[in-house]
């Protein structure tokens, strides 16, 4: 059986959920955007069922972007988690019905702790949206569930909806890949842009030779170094490099007098370099655009150490 038109048919029904929500966007979500930016508080979600899964997303999306958030079950609120609530705290309530009951329960105390609320549900006239601050409406024109029972078309847009405040506010705030980072420390990204050049060079028994070395040196240097490249020197000052290519060129077009030569005569002048004290995402970035493999890297004019592409 191809099962193809009937996944085809679920990610139109869904898109088509999402273009509804979009649309029906309106001030509501300007004011909940800067009631959030405004509050001195945390972001307090909370939501029962599939709601409460797509809350625990956007709460983990929210405080990994820059807004404080983290998610509550309503049904452990009233068993003490309601001490976890500050008055500064904004609350973003989910409920698909908006009539649930152990969120409805909630209300009271929200009220009276004097937090704003910002609900997201798909009936305007319900319980929660008639009480709460902001009304950001979730409704879809049908659940891509055959029997249109399972939720499916709702927590996608409703999913989307938290995307959308998320993303806002990182604008807003002028969150960066930085920012980003600083909580994704072992992410690929958080390597990268929080980690210095010094800390991943190699900076001991660099592949190093004096301008007047021979060719055997020069291979010698390169094969010892296991980096396919060498440094070239005169003296302490670095006038260039050569790299395994550089070998390849000279044996491949001057064959006979490959022997014969001595660094000086086919280095490469001006090599590419770093501070030793910049982030790794740099050098990758100078790698990237140069097609090159490998950067040295100085402090001030002294040459510190040799940093490959593949440790970024």
């Amino acid at each position: 059986m191809n099962y193809l038109e009937n996944a085809k048919e679920v990610f139109k029904i869904e898109i088509e959920g999402v273009e509804h929500i979009k649309n029906g966007l309106n001030d509501n979500f300007n004011l909940a955007v800067d009631t959030i930016l405004k509050g001195e508080g945390r972001v307090v979600i909370t939501g029962m069922g599939k709601s409460g899964l797509v809350g625990q997303k956007i709460a983990a999306t929210f405080a990994s972007t820059g807004t404080r958030s983290f998610f509550m079950h309503p049904g452990e609120a009233y068993h003490g988690d309601l001490g976890m609530i500050s008055p500064s705290d904004v609350i973003i309530a989910i409920s698909n019905s908006g009539e649930t009951e152990e969120i409805i329960k909630l209300i009271s105390f929200f009220q009276d702790n004097k937090n704003k609320i910002i609900s997201m549900t798909a009936k305007e006239e319900s319980t929660l949206a008639k009480y709460s601050d902001y009304f950001l409406n979730i409704s879809v024109p049908k659940e891509a569930c055959p029997l249109k029972l399972a939720p499916t078309s709702s927590t996608t847009a409703t999913m989307a909806m938290g995307d959308a405040l998320a993303v806002c506010l990182m604008k807003a705030r002028n969150f960066k890949a930085e920012n980003f980072a600083r909580f994704h420390p072992g992410g690929n990204l958080g390597r990268k842009l929080l980690v210095k050049v010094s800390d991943v060079m190699r900076s001991k028994d660099l592949p190093i030779v004096q301008k007047e070395e021979n060719f055997a040196a020069v291979l010698d240097s390169i094969a010892r170094g296991r980096m396919g490249i060498t440094v070239v020197q005169s003296g302490d000052e670095v006038i260039g490099v050569i790299t395994d290519g550089d070998i390849r060129r000279v044996i491949t077009n001057e064959k006979d007098l490959a022997l014969s030569k001595k660094a000086i005569d086919f280095y490469t002048k001006n090599p590419k370099t770093i501070s030793y004290n910049k982030k790794i995402v740099e050098a990758e970035k100078i790698m990237q655009e140069h097609r090159i493999t490998t950067i040295l890297v100085f402090d001030g004019i002294k040459l510190v150490g040799i940093l490959d592409r593949y440790n970024c």
